[in-house]
């Protein structure tokens, strides 16, 4: 009989040892499980957060965008009174109290222009980005190629926006 108890004590021993590697497995199962679920979530997260974060920038950098070029608009739409005050002050026979009340309308206009970032287009030499040519002349000595003889019309930009190119007579 002792063999017998041995054996029977053997097999006993042998049932809770698979019994506790089947609990280990399903639990190293479960865990594995858990954790692949935990790392999908935790993706999922970092994707959704790193999304929240860009249209913020986006929507920040929109805003400030507006915010630069508001007074677009405006601008365009004051030009040819601006433009207007410029030929008047050019007529011939003005009494001086005209003059200087057309100055000071055209000064004020163009320092509320300025505040707002609204500046006039340089005119030294000719840029196809800034100014658009009317007419040409032939270039000589005195006057060389891309340069500018006459101003039509002043140019604008807004910041770094071209309003309105100027209009000018080049010598090529």
């Amino acid at each position: 009989m002792s063999d017998d108890l041995k054996n029977q004590e053997l097999e006993e021993e042998l049932v809770e040892a698979t019994e506790e590697e089947v609990v280990e497995t399903v639990e190293t199962t479960e865990l594995s499980d858990l954790q692949a679920r935990f790392d999908e979530v935790e993706n999922k997260y970092l994707r959704a957060h790193a999304e929240m974060q860009n249209i913020q920038r986006r929507a920040t950098e929109e805003r400030q965008q507006l915010q630069k070029y508001r007074s677009q608009d405006l601008a365009k739409k004051v030009l040819p009174a601006l433009d207007n005050l410029e030929r008047a002050l050019a007529v011939e026979g003005l009494t001086d109290d005209v003059k200087k009340g057309l100055e000071m309308t055209r000064d004020s206009l163009v320092q509320a222009l300025k505040e707002e970032g609204v500046e006039e287009v340089a005119v030294e030499t000719f840029d196809a980005n800034y100014h658009m040519a009317v007419q040409t002349l032939a270039a000589d000595d005195d006057h060389p190629a891309d340069t500018i003889a006459q101003v039509f019309q002043k140019g604008y930009q807004l910041h770094d926006r071209l309003l309105r190119p100027a209009m000018v007579v080049v010598y090529s």
